[in-house]
């Protein structure tokens, strides 16, 4: 018989793999919460003294009922595309950037380009910041690779991709590539040989060829594409990627903007194709399982004056059913107070979106090509500026 010494030690042993365990299963959602930009009357962004921005970190592992993993007091920014920040596929380790700080000028608070990066460790009971970093300036959109051994970040003062390389949660910065033109996000296939830059500015898209975690820019493959690309994904298979314009310097003006289908399948790639999606579709994502997209349309209520002529419409959310030759709207659902944010569960079975007006995330169920609203609402501690989940 074993005696209770024995058994004591047992059970303690039995409880830390079951912790494990537990721990395996569990998936997150974050979300960037900027407490420095409030829209107190529509059109009028007014820039107040600097509270506590919040990364809220959600953990997803029921999808339908996101629970707080934790609310760290992190630098967040509305000023990007909403791509800032993601959990790596293992669930292990999360990325956040800073692209903007405050600064007090004349008599005013005014944002200024950040340089920071966090690493935030998720293995813990209560996720936790662990390291940051200082990379390029104005780190914005930012993409880890399916095998979570590296992931880029787009610079956008810097006009430049830093590649920082990850074991386990240490993350360092080992290549800086200067890619000539301001770039606001950026996207991996998932065979981690090839990225896309998206060059807001100037309206390209640019290629990046990846060896080894290293990588390489050539200006003679950057793509012509549509007014202000902002925001791009690629698709499971990695056979095309679409790139999210918003138009008119990235706010909402009433008329429509297209998406753009990049084919990943040929020599080299191309733009294959236009769609339109209507007025500045902002946050995007593709689902998991590669039949669907969403796209967040900023629309007019909370972003254009009160006298603008498209000032009553509101955001919108819209579905395609997208493939390497098309994407087709087949859903559109009006949402106001400025939808910021888009993410979809590991498995694709749940949509996520977020209104920065109402201070909330909403969770949609996915059902073949369309979101059913559950009515679970999530209070947000802040008002959203981005959102992210697992890399694939």
């Amino acid at each position: 018989m074993f005696s209770s010494k024995w058994w004591a030690l047992f059970a303690a042993v039995l409880s830390a793999l079951m912790a494990n365990v537990t721990h395996a299963q569990r998936s997150f959602l974050l979300n960037g919460l900027d407490s420095k930009v409030v829209i107190n009357a529509p059109g009028k962004l007014e820039f107040v003294e600097p509270g506590t921005d919040i990364v809220n970190i959600l953990d997803i592992s029921d999808p339908r009922n996101p629970k707080l993993a934790a609310n760290l007091a992190l630098s967040n920014s509305l000023f990007g595309p909403p791509t800032n920040l993601q959990v790596g596929p293992r669930e292990n380790i999360a990325l956040v950037t800073s692209a903007v700080k405050w600064e007090y000028k004349e008599d005013k608070w005014k944002p200024v380009p950040d340089n920071r990066l966090f690493v935030i460790d998720l293995t813990r009971a209560k996720p936790e910041l662990t390291d940051t970093l200082s990379i390029g300036s104005q780190p914005s959109g930012i993409s880890i690779s399916s095998s979570g051994s590296f992931a880029l970040v787009a610079n956008r003062a810097d006009r430049s991709i830093d590649v920082l390389e990850i074991d386990g949660l240490k993350v360092s910065r080992v290549q800086t590539v200067d890619v000539t033109d301001e770039v606001a996000a950026v996207a991996i296939t998932p065979d981690e040989s090839m990225a896309l830059i998206v060059k807001n500015k100037v309206n390209k898209v640019g290629v990046l060829n990846l060896n080894d975690r290293r990588a390489s820019y050539d200006m003679a493959f950057d793509m012509p594409v549509g007014q202000f690309p902002y925001n791009i994904d690629i698709s499971p298979d990695g056979s095309f990627a679409l790139v999210a314009h918003t138009g008119n310097g990235g706010r909402s003006d009433g008329h429509a903007d297209p998406l753009a289908i990049v084919r990943l399948d040929g020599r080299v790639p191309y733009v294959s194709k236009y769609v339109t999606a209507g007025d500045a579709p902002e946050a995007f994502a593709i689902s998991p399982s590669g039949d669907i997209a969403v796209a967040l349309l900023l629309g007019g209520d909370t972003i254009l004056p009160s006298d603008h002529w498209a000032h009553a419409n509101p955001g919108e959310i819209v579905v395609f059913k997208i493939s390497k030759d098309d994407a087709v709207p087949v859903q559109r659902i009006p949402v106001r107070g400025l939808p910021e944010g888009v993410a979809f569960s590991p498995d694709g079975s749940y949509a996520y979106v977020s209104s920065f007006k109402n201070q909330e995330l909403m969770v949609f169920e996915v059902i073949g090509e369309s979101l059913v609203d559950t009515n679970v609402r999530v209070a947000l501690p802040g008002t959203p500026a981005s959102m992210r989940g697992r890399a694939r």
